[in-house]
């Protein structure tokens, strides 16, 4: 008799990730943003990764096994970002880069009036992420920022059955609004902001924008602030729309990533999209009442928190917030970890 084919080996990492990464530098308290030739002093400051590394460590932090493919430069800054993203939060960086001479972008943050403004200074890095990825390896999902040209990694992603989730800012919505639509048939979720959203499909409203994007894309998530998020699932037939969160912002930077990294977390566990989306949105409530956005990620130890706390919350809107997120109960590990590192002022170098 013949013996069936064994199983594929798992894929040795759920998520790989492949962007920018930036050491980020963010100031918060502003009285009035400051004007030229005057000097102005906050009240809060805080430093550390940025930019893609925002969306690993959430997940990292989530407990998915996560892989990254970013340049890093070799000075302090990269120095730090390579201890902190291995070391502390424990993402794979075997396909990243440290490229000697090449300086690692920096981005400063001015966060004020719930949003933030943002400075930054970099240059392009030395090898493209087709040069230093070529063939990516085997992962469940795949993240990344789509570009005005078609990436071969992500093809080579695709052709391997990996999900792919991607974003696209708003630079490419106004350069190349159709290069970044003929990308989509090859991902499986797409998660612009409203703005960008409208943008690429030349409608007025995100309803009409989520519209056509679930013609080209299995999945589209629109995401609309402080008004919360809208969503289509074609591969199980569900729609949704959730509120935001209130939360007392502290920093807005990399809420977008926290979001979208618990986003793809409750893919990965299957559960309904409603559910997906309102734990994405709580990551990213928790995440703008820290500095940053990569150190800023709830993780697990955060949402246990948070959820705890909500037990012992006899107001009215606690209870109503307990009902639509009775899930945690049963989806919360009973081995939380102890809560990861959030931003300091300075360069916090581990020991």
């Amino acid at each position: 008799m013949e013996r069936p084919a064994p199983p594929d080996p798992p894929a040795p990492f759920d998520v790989f990730l492949a962007g920018v990464l930036f050491f980020d530098i963010v100031f918060t308290g502003f009285d009035r943003l400051p004007q030229p030739g005057a000097e102005v002093w906050t009240r809060g400051m805080g430093s550390g990764p940025g930019g893609i590394a925002n969306f690993a460590v959430a997940l990292s932090r989530l407990g998915l096994r996560t892989s990254l493919a970013a340049a890093f430069g070799d000075d302090a800054y990269g120095a730090y970002c390579w201890q902190v993203l291995q070391e502390q939060e424990g993402v794979d960086l075997s396909h990243s880069r440290l490229f000697t001479g090449w300086h690692s972008p920096v981005t400063v943050s001015l966060a004020y009036d719930h949003d933030r403004a943002m400075v930054t200074h970099g240059h392009e890095p030395p090898l493209s992420a087709d040069e230093m990825i070529r063939t990516p390896p085997p992962s469940r999902v795949t993240v990344a920022h789509l570009g005005p040209h078609r990436q071969e990694w992500l093809s080579r992603a695709h052709a391997q059955g990996t999900m792919i989730f991607a974003d696209a800012g708003w630079d490419e919505a106004d350069r190349s609004p159709g290069a970044i639509l003929e990308q989509l048939p090859m991902c499986h979720a797409f998660l612009p902001n409203a703005a960008e959203a409208m943008a690429y499909t030349g409608t007025d409203s995100a309803e009409a924008a989520l519209s056509k994007l679930g013609d080209l894309v299995p999945v589209a998530v629109i995401t609309r602030g402080g008004e919360g998020v809208i969503a289509a699932d074609a591969t199980t037939g569900e729609s949704a729309s959730v509120p935001g969160l209130v939360a007392e912002v502290l920093d807005a930077t990399g809420a977008g990533d926290v979001f979208g990294a618990g986003f793809v977390a409750a893919t990965l566990a299957g559960w309904p999209l409603v559910d997906r989306l309102r734990f994405a949105n709580l990551g990213a409530a928790l995440a703008v009442q820290q500095f940053g956005g990569a150190l800023a990620a709830p993780g697990w130890a955060g949402v246990a928190r948070w959820w705890k706390e909500l037990q012992e919350d006899d107001g009215l809107d606690a209870a109503a917030l307990r009902a639509d997120y009775a899930f945690l109960d049963g989806v919360i590990p009973q081995d939380v970890a102890a809560e990861g590192r959030h931003a300091s002022a300075t360069l916090d170098v581990m020991r």
